[in-house]
């Protein structure tokens, strides 16, 4: 969508008027004024494409020019995915502290809760997918970037620990910029923790699919969310540990265009398949009801 027909979308959804069509001051009362919102369009990072906001969501908020597919917020995530009414979050009041008395990171932390509604990076919860009960994670960009500290560490483990006890399978969307910094040594605990949970989770043969969304990366990319038995990632999602300039520095090379990416990873293993968002529910639902019948 190019800026004159963009301009002449939100001309007829707004009544504005261009500039030539304008009168003189006087014949235009200034409360007829009309205020665009900030968040009315949608510009796509990788094609550049302009689209509306309202259209883009209706699309799932995936570009219906290039694919790319947006980031999706925590709550949206549990609504696409999860059955109505049947996810019951574990641990809603967890709070992290400041083990390393970082300057700041209280006052950051609350900014974020104010802003976002979340209490840490990550939501976790009992759910049903068509029918099919599970325990699900789910990984909020909004929040520090869903670096995991020792709240995000916490919750995933205990979210791991109760479908063991429980015998459910785990499904874990990532998104993370890795450990969050400014827990110190505590954030890089997380990783241990963690994946002691999911290979006590494994040992009793229970199901664990990853599914990695936009971007997944550093101690995150280390521990958990490369430890399902199924690897999903959405289309062209980043997926790696350091970042390619450090790589790249190195190693001396240079290295491939897509590598790090959702593609690059399913051509070399580390993923099993690449699922669009419309079809991530009936996806998984799918893999429970295969595994269930398994297990029988």
């Amino acid at each position: 969508m190019g800026l004159e027909d963009l301009f002449n979308v939100v001309k007829t959804r707004f009544n504005v008027n261009s500039p030539e069509d304008d009168k003189e001051d006087g014949d235009r009362p200034e409360d007829t004024a009309v205020q665009v919102p900030e968040d009315l369009v949608f510009k796509c990072p990788r094609c550049l494409n302009v689209i509306m906001t309202d259209e883009l969501e209706k699309n799932l908020k995936v570009c219906p020019q290039c694919n790319y597919h947006s980031r999706l917020t925590a709550p949206e995530r549990i609504k696409l995915i999860a059955d109505k009414d049947s996810f019951k979050e574990f641990d809603a009041d967890m709070l992290s502290k400041n083990p390393i008395d970082f300057p700041g990171y209280e006052t950051k932390q609350q900014a974020l809760r104010d802003s976002t509604g979340l209490k840490d990076a990550v939501i976790t919860g009992e759910c049903t997918i068509r029918g099919e009960r599970c325990v699900m994670g789910v990984m909020d960009p909004r929040y520090m970037m869903a670096s995991m500290g020792s709240v995000v560490g916490e919750k995933i483990t205990r979210a791991f620990e109760f479908a063991t006890e429980n015998r459910l399978p785990v499904i874990m969307f990532t998104a993370s910029g890795g450990a969050r910094m400014q827990e110190g040594i505590v954030s890089l605990m997380q990783m241990a923790k963690t994946s002691g949970a999911v290979a006590r989770h494994s040992d009793a043969g229970l199901l664990y699919i990853t599914v990695i969304t936009d971007p997944t990366t550093g101690g995150v990319t280390a521990s958990f969310a490369s430890l399902g038995d199924i690897i999903i990632a959405e289309p062209k999602v980043l997926i790696g540990f350091a970042g390619r300039r450090v790589i790249e520095g190195t190693i001396r090379q240079r290295l491939p265009d897509d590598f790090q990416s959702a593609e690059f990873a399913l051509e070399h293993g580390f993923a099993d398949m690449i699922v669009e968002r419309k079809s991530m529910r009936r996806t998984i639902a799918h893999i429970l009801k295969l595994h269930k019948g398994a297990e029988i």
